[in-house]
């Protein structure tokens, strides 16, 4: 299941632009134009993370978010025109995860949203001693991948496209949502530089199984990693 974002934003071309971006990256959404409106919403639905503007109609986001937290701790990113160091103190000091200024890059944005969601659940990996249908465990403690019993020297952004391939075998990823997993602020050098990490994977894959090449390239669309392991 899609991870459920409420948006709560009252400028209606900021609130299409933020939907349209979170819904092509996968995204279900749902919004409201107020506090009150947004807090009803909470009460039926359960949701991933909240996108919460400061300069709401009826409430502020501060407001909304103090009230959020009395029963939930979602994580909540900020929205807002306010540029002063105070007020995105504030907001991070009453239990906001993140804050973004307006006018802001929707791409931006997304990358926040899935940057935030990893921190806080965790994608699912395999774990030593668990069934695993792939020959590869993701130490995530120890930053570490352990390939048919070998463990990788792998940079930071190597770990994390690995990883993220771990956990979806057979899941094609494009390039900018490897740069996505990989880095904390991508941009758009990092996703230049993701075929020559993905490079470097097959690389020293290679080097403990030779001959097996575990990265599958998908012309025009990404990679992914193989899903049947003729020697697992």
């Amino acid at each position: 299941m899609p991870a459920q974002i409420l948006i709560v934003e009252d400028e209606p071309s900021i609130c299409e632009n933020v939907v349209y971006a979170l819904e092509a990256d996968g995204f279900a959404v749902t919004t409201a134009a107020t506090g009150r409106a947004a807090l009803e919403q909470m009460k039926s639905q359960d949701f991933s993370l909240v996108i919460l503007d400061v300069g709401l109609p009826d409430m502020t986001g501060f407001e909304v978010c103090q009230t959020i937290r009395k029963t939930q701790s979602l994580p909540i990113l900020f929205l807002t025109a306010r540029s002063s160091e105070v007020d995105r103190v504030v907001g991070l000091e009453i239990g906001g995860d993140d804050y973004v200024l307006k006018p802001f890059s929707p791409r931006e944005l997304v990358a926040r949203v899935r940057a935030i969601l990893r921190r806080v659940s965790p994608i699912p990996l395999p774990v030593s001693g668990s069934e695993s249908s792939i020959p590869l465990v993701i130490d995530d403690t120890r930053c570490q991948a352990i390939y048919f019993g070998t463990a990788l020297n792998l940079s930071r952004y190597e770990f994390r496209m690995l990883k993220a391939f771990a956990a979806h075998p057979g899941r094609v990823f494009s390039r900018e949502q490897l740069m996505d997993h990989a880095s904390e602020e991508p941009d758009a050098s990092m996703e230049r530089t993701v075929d020559t990490h993905v490079k470097t994977l097959r690389a020293r894959m290679r080097s403990v199984r030779e001959g097996l090449d575990p990265i599958v390239t998908h012309r025009g669309m990404g990679y992914s990693l193989l899903e049947t392991w003729p020697d697992a």
